[in-house]
């Protein structure tokens, strides 16, 4: 009898070896399993409408709004607060103290007295205090020029202009989306069992969304007339991102595994396809014409990158080659596509693998259910000490280097005492390595190897050696979860920690990556996502691109 409860036929995942590495990493391009686009798909099976119960905005453009939708049984309120802000106070920077706009993402419809509390703290940010009924803190600031020349076109009767709406892709960024318990705001615990909420980063990605339309909606009020919908399609959100989000990837080598796997799962579940019907191939072209026109549209100011996009733009009309009608129509052609580019550059492999991925909501979707996860690393001090070195043989040899060499432990990571922000040094030019935070993985796993003897027990090791139990515990979480590391050593000369932001941002659905410098970005969000009215639109947006 056949199985139905089987899993989907699928080729060997790649190994970790080769996924887990900085610079394939910092390649990532979003997914079907990205949590915006996994968060959209199930508000529209929930046919959620999105309300205003709250417009106190003047014509300025500053006060206060409410947007509210019922989602998995649960009314969820977003409080949004716009203020004058003057020109010189107006920084991305996270020492920022004040910003165009702040909010909190509710738990249930806020009264007068609560609508009172928040409008009063938000703006405040860091040095206020919340409460358990606020999920989720953030603020953004305009994008001036586009937001003006937005206001300055509406009123005029006009659209603003396409080129500019195009290049510059949003009419805000934020500098910060809270959650977790931040300044007294609810624990993810608080509201993870609810329907709809366990995924990761699920209320945050929620919170975004609805920000998004504020921004819409806050321009047409200033302006006095509507955006054309095309135009408002394309405004997403706009972020800056720097080194306060890279360590996270490090502290939680679990949660950096379930998302991993399920995208590298679902690589693997297409790639195992026997054959396409006419309708996927439709699709499939259709994305690959969709993706030559991203590339084309995305410019970045920093020279590393463009000449990396560059190289994409030269290989994407080769891969489009590839895809004859012959090889379309034949045995497993996904698998033979996925080898015909591996000696293509890492970024055209990732997005492509991001593109086979798309049409097969049938075959992946489910495995978005995993990505949230309540493993912990643990400890098994019952392991024979023969075990462990097994381990680091076989999981670990990327990692064994000599750590006093000047390249190999040329920066230090600490925790800034003015923001409680992560921050990154310079060891032999700068001061404050006595404060260094433990991310230095690889370092301490080659460390401990030294001392690790040949016999005996975990158990009997730490006990002479308790200051390698940290490092113990990651080999040992590597034998169940082999994406949970970063193969690669965060303290040399060459970690970019770029490439970690990029991993983190594209797993949240984010596009449009444009470096700084290899220690932050700006990236747009939601560009191309259904509008608060459009959830029916809410699973084709993959590589969002300008439509006329």
């Amino acid at each position: 009898m056949l199985d139905t409860n089987a899993p989907p036929p699928q080729m060997p995942l790649r190994p970790p070896s080769e996924v887990m590495r900085l610079r394939r990493m910092g390649a990532s391009f979003p997914t079907r399993l990205s949590f915006l686009r996994v968060l959209l798909r199930r508000l529209a099976a929930e046919n959620a409408e999105v309300s205003r119960p709250v417009w106190a905005i003047d014509e300025g453009g500053f006060g206060h709004a409410v947007y509210a939708l019922t989602y998995g049984g649960h009314v969820y309120s977003l409080v949004a607060v716009s203020t004058d802000l003057p020109d010189d106070q107006r920084t991305d920077r996270v020492i920022a103290t004040a910003w165009d706009t702040t909010y909190v993402l509710y738990d249930g419809v806020p009264d007068a007295s609560e609508i009172a509390r928040i409008v009063a703290s938000a703006p405040k940010q860091e040095a206020a205090r919340f409460t358990a009924r606020d999920l989720v803190l953030s603020r953004a600031n305009k994008s001036v020029r586009l937001f003006a020349h937005t206001v300055e076109r509406l009123r005029a009767g006009e659209q603003p202009d396409e080129t500019l709406v195009r290049d510059t892709g949003y009419l805000m960024r934020t500098t910060a989306v809270y959650g977790n318990g931040k300044f007294g705001i609810a624990d993810r615990a608080d509201f993870a069992n609810r329907d709809g909420m366990g995924g990761s980063f699920a209320a945050e990605m929620l919170a975004v969304w609805l920000i998004r339309g504020f921004t819409h909606d806050l321009v047409e009020h200033v302006g006095g007339a509507k955006l054309a919908p095309h135009l408002k399609r394309h405004l997403g959100i706009g972020n800056s991102t720097g080194l306060g989000m890279a360590p996270f990837l490090v502290s939680h080598p679990m949660l950096l595994n379930a998302w991993v796997s399920a995208r590298e799962t679902a690589l693997a579940r297409v790639r195992a396809v026997e054959g396409l019907s006419a309708e996927q191939i439709e699709k499939l072209y259709a994305l690959v014409i969709r993706a030559a026109q991203h590339l084309a549209e995305w410019q970045v100011p920093d020279a590393i990158g463009q000449v990396r996009i560059d190289r994409m733009r030269s290989e994407w009309p080769k891969v489009a080659a590839m895809m004859t009608p012959d090889l379309m129509t034949s045995h497993q052609p996904l698998e033979q596509l996925w080898q015909a580019v591996s000696d293509f550059s890492v970024d055209t492999q990732e997005c492509l693998a991001a593109l086979m991925i798309e049409p097969f909501g049938e075959l992946v979707d489910e495995l978005a259910d995993g990505m949230a996860t309540e493993r912990r690393v643990t400890l098994d001090t019952a392991m024979s000490c023969a075990d462990a070195h097994a381990l680091i043989t076989r999981d670990w040899s990327w990692a064994i280097c000599d750590y006093d060499a000047p390249d190999a432990c040329h920066q230090f990571w600490y925790v800034s005492e003015a923001k409680a922000e992560p921050r990154l040094g310079l060891r032999h030019e700068e001061p404050g390595a006595e404060l260094e935070s433990p991310l230095d993985i690889a370092r301490q796993v080659a460390c401990m190897s030294k001392e690790l003897p040949e016999s005996g027990t975990v158990a009997e090791f730490l006990a002479l050696h308790p200051e390698h139990r940290a490092a113990m515990r990651r080999v040992q979480s590597l034998k169940g979860a082999p994406y949970a590391e970063i193969r690669d050593n965060l303290i040399a000369d060459t970690c970019l920690p770029i490439d970690m932001l990029r991993c983190k941002l594209a797993f949240f659905g984010a596009a449009k990556f444009d470096p700084k410098s290899d220690r932050w970005t700006r990236i747009t969000l939601c560009q191309g996502a259904p509008m608060h009215d459009e959830l029916k639109d809410a699973d084709d947006w993959w590589l969002p691109v300008f439509a006329s």
